[in-house]
């Protein structure tokens, strides 16, 4: 999947300059629709208030700023479906799981409970697109853009590569589409396999 995504013409972005692009292109987004597949399972999040909480270990404090975060969530994906599309993401899972996933998790399935259809696979499943190297972070907005996130070596993102070749496009979108189909809706996930877990260590910035 590197080896398609970065042999084709792309723009790197820095983040003053991806986070307008982003924002003023996604809620342009048509058929069919947002897809993103996240697959790294350490990031950081800093100014996230509830990654922040997790991240100084007071777990109890992260889950109450997501649920309290639940409106706006709600709020914006009515603002989807008024604008014509639907976000649906795939979450590459290792087990065990790490804090960072864990606590993602538990975004995840706020979003998907709000309207954002959220489903994962486990690492097996994805293997064998793996052979040189874990599958890139990207995302397409409808089949005219796509973008992947760029990280340093602590998780922060730090960049956007920005595609505009429609092939490749749709070919990463159908892609992700094909791991969705098959792939277990996370509210059963969360139930079998992050329900049950005791409160995960925090990741202090270094």
């Amino acid at each position: 999947m590197h080896e398609l995504v970065h042999s084709v013409h792309h723009e790197l972005l820095p983040l003053d300059e991806y986070w307008p692009d982003f924002e003023r292109n996604f809620w342009r987004t048509g058929t069919p629709g947002f897809w993103k597949l996240e697959r790294q399972q350490h990031f950081q999040e800093p100014g996230y208030d509830s990654w922040e909480a997790f991240a100084r270990g007071d777990w109890s404090e992260s889950l109450r700023l997501l649920e309290e975060g639940r409106g706006d969530l709600a709020a914006e994906q009515r603002r989807m479906a008024e604008a014509g599309f639907t976000a649906r993401r795939v979450r590459v899972v290792e087990e065990p799981i790490s804090p960072y996933l864990q606590w993602e998790l538990h975004v995840l399935r706020l979003r998907d409970e709000c309207g954002g259809p959220v489903r994962v696979v486990p690492v097996e499943r994805v293997a064998r697109y793996e052979a040189a190297e874990p599958l890139p972070e990207i995302y397409t907005l409808g089949t005219e853009l796509m973008y992947e996130a760029v990280y340093d070596e602590r998780g922060i993102l730090q960049a956007a590569r920005r595609y505009t070749d429609r092939a490749v496009i749709m070919r990463c979108q159908r892609f992700i589409s094909e791991l969705y189909a098959s792939a277990e809706p996370i509210a059963s996930y969360f139930e079998r396999r992050v329900a049950g877990l005791p409160a995960p260590e925090g990741q202090l910035l270094p």
